[in-house]
């Protein structure tokens, strides 16, 4: 997905919310952010995706800020949440269509998007969504393709409801390459957060995207073995929406699974649901 007009202002909100959480003054945030938006004029129309864009945007403030890595905070509060919640609410998750929607609705963990809130009430929230459930739902023809997955992941938060979806496509016979951020960007999780949920105990095999602070997925950057993975998998499970954002723009794929919750207009346009929907979608080239 490439660059669109409104993701401006909304880029520029997060790194507004990066400069908060390192406590920067007034001075540092005004050159912060104006650095920010003279970079995203200046690439804004080069032949490059939206993570793409985003993440040099977002290497940028952090280098201005000396923090490697800003929504540490963050990061650690939405897993204390969401383990809560997961204890919670785990024994109504009965089916593998449930268990989607709760990893789906663990995809609203994301910071600083414009028009969209992290809520501070996290069990009503889950509980609201998932009773309105699915808008899009491909999950019968997604099971069908579990034989052999590579899982991309997104947020922190998030993850948790992510083991609930490994441990049952594990115990469905699943073999799975799970894949994190290669370094800390916004509040994804990297290795440092699969370790700490012991996500190896459901999985084959754990590996990063492998091009360091960037957010999404570069198919030219991407280890060796997550090449192979990729090759032999029978099903791409694709979390959240930047990793959508980077393999909208790719052909040849296996089969793509997208579950994630439309929390920014350009998204809703391309995937036709309003601002707000909770989709699980199958596509295959």
């Amino acid at each position: 997905m490439r660059f669109d007009e409104r993701c401006f202002d909304c880029l520029l909100s997060r790194v507004k919310l990066e400069c908060s959480l390192c406590g920067a003054d007034e001075r540092l945030t005004g050159e912060t952010v104006g650095a920010c938006a003279r970079l995203l004029g200046e690439i804004r129309h080069q032949p490059l995706t939206h993570p793409m864009i985003a993440s040099r945007m977002h290497r940028c403030a952090y280098g201005m800020l000396g923090n490697e890595d800003p929504f540490a905070g963050l990061k650690a509060e939405s897993t204390r949440q969401a383990l809560e919640v997961c204890r919670e609410f785990r024994p109504r998750l009965r089916t593998f269509r449930e268990i989607v929607l709760a990893s789906i609705i663990g995809n609203t963990f994301d910071y600083g998007v414009k028009f969209h809130n992290v809520t501070d009430n996290f069990s009503r929230f889950f509980e609201q969504q998932f009773a309105s459930g699915l808008t899009i739902d491909d999950t019968d023809r997604i099971l069908e393709k579990i034989r052999k997955v590579v899982y991309f992941t997104d947020n922190c938060g998030e993850i948790v409801f992510d083991r609930l979806l490994l441990e049952d496509l594990y115990r469905r016979g699943s073999r799975i390459t799970l894949v994190v951020r290669d370094a800390p960007i916004l509040n994804d999780a990297t290795m440092r957060e699969a370790d700490e949920l012991h996500l190896s105990r459901f999985v084959d095999t754990i590996t990063t995207t492998g091009c360091g602070c960037e957010l999404g997925v570069r198919m030219d950057l991407r280890p060796p073995e997550l090449i192979r993975a990729m090759d032999e998998c029978t099903l791409v499970i694709s979390k959240g929406m930047a990793n959508y954002e980077s393999f909208s723009e790719y052909t040849d794929l296996p089969p793509v699974a997208y579950l994630m919750s439309v929390k920014c207009d350009p998204i809703a346009d391309e995937v036709g649901e309003p601002r707000g929907s909770k989709v699980a979608i199958l596509r295959e080239d």
